[in-house]
């Protein structure tokens, strides 16, 4: 597990800089799905923060607002500032041009769905290279290819291969490779494990982990990881920081050696990840999430918290842990 040496990022200017981003959906008939409320994190370079929860927390709907690919009926607030670039405002065509890709490289939770059919892995390498990077001619565009695939694990002998030949593993490790070939500063991996036995999860993490330890072009600010999973033991192998995301609040923003460790997380909920782990108390959070449409005027979580009372129907107050009662230390050695 990595250390870190607090909650707040370490180093100057964070890559990425997100100030009480929010979404919502509006629904017929005039109903509105609250998402995502109010997120504020900051990731700095060299830095991976794990963003995690159960799943329909509104994880992935934040990592789509962050790369302008959210449907039609979506509504944006706050920002995102990646550098000088708000994400949020940004237009289709710098988006396309700029963002994606040169900025951003995305590890997508579906890879199969994201590499293209009736091509080959080697040929779609070939074109991310000579899209993004400064690479000309046929050879030298073939042996970066070659290199961004064993930069990612990606064998040799997979390469003239079509998606549909691959593995789950291999469909992973090719989505990786074309992540890592724009060298971006910030590196957003959606679900990077799903479906992966554990060898591969490992690998896949920590190969995203080395990107981000490795300098970065020359006299850039270095890179910065955002990985979004609900995959504890990912999280725990590489993450610096973790920020817990409940019904699309983020309730708690915490050092991970801390957090995994001691004196551990301060929010129920966040106890309750950890301990319903099958190498920890294996104790199951009781109850639902509940819906992001119909969400309590007070805090989400109070309805599955043995430690709620009456002050719950109220919303908790802003920072690191969004908790009427959270746990101190010395709840969390008894």
């Amino acid at each position: 597990m990595r250390a870190a040496s607090g909650p707040a990022p370490a180093g100057g200017e964070p890559v990425l800089s997100v100030r009480g981003l929010s979404v919502r959906f509006l629904m017929p008939g005039g109903r509105r799905v609250a998402a995502v409320t109010g997120a504020r994190f900051d990731v700095a370079a060299g830095e991976c923060l794990a963003l995690i929860g159960e799943s329909g927390c509104g994880k992935s709907v934040l990592a789509s607002a962050l790369l302008g690919l959210l449907p039609g009926n979506a509504q944006t607030a706050g920002s995102a500032f990646l550098g000088d670039l708000d994400l949020l405002t940004a237009d289709e065509r710098t988006l396309a041009r700029t963002v994606h890709g040169r900025l951003v490289g995305l590890v997508p939770q579906s890879p199969a769905a994201h590499l293209t059919p009736v091509r080959t892995v080697r040929s779609q390498l070939v074109e991310t290279v000579a899209a993004l990077t400064a690479t000309r001619g046929r050879a030298a565009l073939r042996a970066a290819a070659e290199a961004a695939a064993e930069r990612a694990a990606f064998p040799a002998d997979h390469l003239d291969r079509y998606p549909h030949e691959l593995s789950g593993g291999l469909a992973q490790r090719a989505a990786t490779a074309l992540a890592l070939v724009g060298d971006a500063p910030l590196l957003l991996a959606d679900e990077p494990t799903t479906g992966l036995d554990r060898d591969l999860v490992d690998r896949t993490v920590d190969e995203l982990r080395r990107h981000v330890d490795e300098p970065g072009q020359a006299n850039g600010p270095g890179r910065a990881l955002l990985m979004i999973t609900h995959d504890l033991a990912a999280a725990e192998r590489i993450a610096d920081r973790v920020a817990v995301m409940y019904a699309g609040r983020i309730v708690e923003l915490a050092d991970a050696a801390g957090f995994f460790g001691s004196p551990g997380p301060r929010h129920p909920y966040s106890r309750g990840l950890l301990q319903a782990l099958p190498d920890r108390a294996f104790t199951p959070i009781p109850g639902m999430p509940p819906e992001l449409g119909d969400l309590p005027e007070g805090c989400a979580f109070a309805a599955r918290c043995d430690r709620a009372t009456d002050t719950c129907a109220a919303l908790p107050p802003a920072g690191t842990v969004a908790c009427h009662h959270p746990h101190v230390p010395e709840d969390l050695r008894a």
